[in-house]
């Protein structure tokens, strides 16, 4: 029993499975076939240029970031971008993130969500085509290996050749410079963890820590594997995105097209213009498969959309070289939509329609976020309060009649200044306040001082001899108090009775 489905890349029947049976024993055969080492082929055009700007441009943020310097002041970070573990800090230019402003990077994520959704809904996945880290690596990956072995014709006669000594110093000078390309980025992600100058002086002279070491040769294996070794077999088999992204497109996105409506039928081009000549239709495509070369993922774009389509737009440049030279129109693949495919078909103008309501939504959902952590971080505070009553035992009854509440408060400093607080305690009448190490300032309230930067937990007791309502529950208010007087923040919560 043999049983056929279509090959993706000829789109000829080809087995999936065979069965035979011989002397009793039942022979399964492969399920699918073997996957062929893909040779692309260089390009030159429009989208191919778009490639090199992105990658130039997001590869040099990412290796001179750790280097930028931005003075805020002293006996703080002098890097622009820092993730500070040490001291649990995020610094990004003028903004300093605490463990507890975690709300931000979950906006963060909810932004980058849906403007990756929004992206999905204009153009497909362009994100996958020219932002991923995946394909500005592999790109990077691939222009050295070109470089070195040639371009597709030259490295597919190279790999078919023998070992020789041409062949491995080819290859050698390949990984060597792979590796390099892995190792720096490696190593450069580390910088974001640490103060860039010093770390790199640090791992120059072999004193830097041990998990600086582990974590730049974790990334280089990594970087080395996926954009050299495993390429696209990254975006076909471990990228959730590709089988995401099919449920949120719609037929007014922009895809990477062959626009069949002109292209069939295939021919030639001495046969087209025999064709055309005797007044009969032949499409534009020739057949000559510069798009299937083309690709990074080795799709053939005129079976129409598939999963390994990573949207880069590189078989958009080849067909358009083709087309110039056998004197033909542009564009026979581009960014185009379904809907319009259909409406040449009856002979309709195309029509693009950016603003839907799925891209209206995004738009103002991003917009609202953005909003509101921008006013959020506008508006924040440099100093913090937060009271926490004790859960058990909630009161105590001493021994001289008085009725006792414990808290635990927790100053919050974000100047880059020590500064002397004063705490106020509004609701019970008569009560006693105990903050532990504290002062007094001259109204008699009890003053903490907390250094630059930091935060610091204290231990509050607050004490009445006045006689409560059974299970009473009364409202407190806690104020924090500056040095000139000033009301910095204020926490809410409950002085509990039997």
């Amino acid at each position: 029993m043999s049983v056929t489905s279509p090959s993706p890349e000829t789109g000829a029947s080809q087995p999936r499975f065979d069965l035979a049976k011989t002397d009793d024993t039942l022979i399964v055969g492969p399920t699918y076939a073997a996957a062929k080492k893909i040779f692309p082929q260089k390009t030159s055009g429009t989208y191919r240029r778009i490639k090199w700007l992105v990658l130039f441009v997001t590869l040099g943020i990412y290796y001179f970031l750790p280097f930028v310097r931005w003075d805020r002041g002293p006996h703080a970070p002098g890097q622009a971008v820092l993730v500070d573990l040490e001291h649990r800090r995020f610094y990004f230019f003028f903004i300093e993130i605490w463990p507890q402003e975690v709300y931000y990077f979950t906006g963060l994520l909810i932004i980058a969500a849906l403007t990756l959704f929004l992206m999905n809904a204009l153009a497909g996945r362009v994100w996958c085509g020219y932002l991923c880290w995946q394909t500005v690596w592999t790109d990077l990956f691939m222009a050295v290996e070109r470089w070195v072995e040639g371009d597709r014709r030259e490295r597919m006669q190279l790999d078919a050749a023998p070992w020789s000594a041409r062949k491995i110093g080819k290859r050698a000078l390949k990984h060597f410079i792979w590796l390099m390309i892995a190792w720096w980025t490696g190593g450069v992600w580390v910088l974001y963890f640490a103060d860039a100058p010093t770390l790199v002086t640090q791992l120059a002279t072999l004193q830097a820590p041990s998990i600086a070491y582990t974590w730049i040769g974790i990334l280089t294996f990594t970087t080395y594997i996926f954009a050299g070794h495993m390429r696209e077999q990254t975006c076909l088999y471990m990228c959730p995105w590709p089988r995401i992204q099919a449920a949120l497109t719609d037929e007014n996105a922009l895809n990477v097209t062959y626009r069949y409506d002109r292209g069939e039928p295939r021919m030639s081009v001495k046969k087209a213009a025999a064709v055309r000549k005797a007044g009969e239709i032949a499409g534009d495509c020739v057949d000559c498969n510069q798009c299937v070369h083309a690709c990074p993922t080795g799709v053939d774009i005129r079976h129409g959309p598939q999963l390994g389509c990573i949207q880069c737009g590189l078989c958009i440049d080849a067909c358009d070289t083709v087309m110039r030279k056998v004197g033909r129109p542009e564009r026979l693949i581009a960014y185009d939509t379904d809907i319009n495919i259909k409406r040449r078909a009856v002979g309709l103008p195309n029509v693009y329609r950016f603003v839907r309501t799925r891209t209206v939504l995004y738009v103002v959902l991003i917009s609202l976020i953005a909003g509101g952590m921008a006013a959020k971080l506008a508006t924040r505070a440099d100093s913090g309060l937060a009271v926490i009553h004790d859960r058990n035992p909630q009161y105590v009854l001493l021994s001289d009649g008085a009725l006792r509440n414990g808290y635990t408060v927790r100053f919050a400093n974000k100047a880059p200044e020590p500064r002397t607080f004063a705490l106020a305690v509004e609701g019970l009448k008569g009560a006693t306040v105990e903050l532990a190490g504290a002062g007094k300032d001259a109204q008699g309230r009890p003053t903490i001082e907390v250094g630059r930067d930091q935060t610091r937990e204290v231990r509050l007791l607050l004490s009445t001899r006045e006689s409560l309502p059974a299970n009473a529950s009364i409202p407190m208010t806690f104020t924090l108090i500056d040095e000139t007087g000033k009301v910095l923040a204020a926490a809410k919560d409950f002085f509990r009775g039997p």
